[in-house]
């Protein structure tokens, strides 16, 4: 009953003040029929907060999201069930269910009455605009008289998790050389039918077990040679996400690291579904695998969490890259760097590695000067001639770019790249 009378609303303390101020203004005037009036009021509060009070409702609660894991910017279906497990019927019930602030406003439902063991449920849309983990819940409701004197609150401890993943655009098919590294030593081929002698060998190399070995053709070669593994070839990729603070400018949705982490999902869900073997890389810590039949949805995920850090550098980004390497493709998304970073970077380009970076002009999200843009541009000159020069692809992007239009440039060899690396060596002179 204490319970009960804290949970008087505004409603009900307004009729309480109203029965003493009737009850002393009886008392002094010596009005009966206006004491009857104050009781009156004064009753009704203590009536309400008893009804509430004792209500003891039996309710179960599932929640269901549809879709659980969504691109920002895009809505999901939260429904909502509720039962009575009870023998008597509810009263009136409001439900609030808790939203990040994020999501939007916290959607509110009156359900008039609920009889004995029925369910109803409700449905609501959320849509969010930033990526990132969420948790839609708890919810709660709150009992209250007919008359709306009095509320109490109960709420289900449970929570269901929403994931706003990044923006994923379709990309066009494209051929990328070098896309190919495999488990053996060659694609596919049948198994050799003439015998020993038909067998594809290679010549040795240091590490390699001597019983695989093919003596014949060593006496023939005078060079010691083994047998080739016959296991089929795979494409596998690596995706490389710069999460360096000062490496991006911009704010919210529209800053380029945003652009940076949709560009990232796009490449990784454009690859997986080409049969890629793919690998995510940043230098705040994510190190990935999504080869298993759900790895994309865990690739999105980890995309989905990825913040800027503070702490992080180009060369400990490529020694992470190198710890795990198993060749490939190296498609790098990368903020802002100076010369002596675009250096570092060519310890990525061993054993022939293709390497094609999206290097981003972080500077074309900012409001400059003249002055301040000349240097901004020879500074970002320099460093993708420096990339060129060690063998990478470069793609330039700038504020307002479009993956799928930059796309196809990643196909493009060390030829089509060269009119790339005249044109910034000639902007960075240009600037001196």
């Amino acid at each position: 009953m204490r319970e009960a009378m804290r949970g008087l609303t505004t409603r009900g303390r307004s009729f309480l003040a109203a029965a003493v101020a009737a009850a002393i203004s009886a008392l002094i005037l010596g009005e009966k029929d206006l004491l009857r009036v104050a009781i009156l009021l004064g009753v009704l509060p203590l009536l309400a907060a008893l009804y509430v009070g004792r209500s003891r409702y039996k309710l179960a609660c599932s929640r269901s999201l549809e879709p659980h894991r969504v691109p920002v910017g895009a809505s999901s279906r939260v429904v909502l069930r509720l039962q009575n497990m009870s023998r008597l019927p509810t009263g009136t019930l409001l439900l609030e269910d808790r939203l990040p602030y994020a999501l939007g406003s916290r959607p509110r439902v009156v359900l008039e009455r609920l009889g004995a063991h029925q369910a109803s449920s409700v449905a609501y849309t959320v849509r969010a605009d930033v990526r990132g983990r969420y948790e839609v819940g708890p919810l709660v409701i709150r009992l209250t008289d007919p008359f709306g004197l009095c509320e109490l609150t109960r709420a289900f401890p449970s929570v269901d998790p929403l994931t706003v993943i990044p923006q994923v655009t379709p990309l066009p098919s494209v051929r990328l050389a070098g896309e190919y590294a495999g488990t053996g030593d060659s694609r596919a081929r049948s198994v050799a039918v003439h015998g020993e002698d038909d067998a594809a060998t290679r010549e040795y190399r240091r590490g390699d077990d001597l019983r695989r070995v093919h003596w014949k053709s060593t006496a023939r070669t005078g060079e010691l040679m083994v047998r080739r593994e016959e296991q089929p070839w795979e494409s596998r990729a690596t995706v490389v996400l710069d999460t360096r603070s000062f490496a991006h400018r911009g704010e919210g949705p529209t800053a380029s690291f945003e652009w940076a982490v949709s560009a990232a999902a796009s490449i990784a869900v454009h690859l997986r579904q080409a049969g890629y073997k793919l690998r995510l890389v940043t230098d705040s810590g994510i190190d990935t695998h999504a080869n298993d039949a759900g790895g994309e949805g865990l690739l999105l995920d980890h995309l989905a969490d990825v913040r800027l850090t503070q702490r992080g550098d180009v060369a400990t980004l490529v020694e992470r890259v190198r710890q795990r390497s198993d060749g490939g493709l190296v498609i790098a998304l990368l903020g802002t760097l100076t010369t002596a970073e675009a250096e570092l970077l060519t310890g990525l380009r061993s054993n022939g590695t293709t390497c094609v970076a999206f290097l981003v002009d972080s500077s074309t999200w900012l409001n400059l000067t003249p002055q301040a843009r000349a240097e901004a541009n020879h500074a970002h000159g320099a460093a993708a001639l420096g990339l060129m020069q060690s063998g990478w692809r470069v793609v330039g992007v700038e504020h307002g770019s479009k993956l799928p239009a930059l796309w196809p440039q990643a196909a493009r060899g060390s030829q089509g790249f060269a009119w790339r690396a005249v044109s910034a060596e000639t902007v960075a002179g240009g600037v001196r």
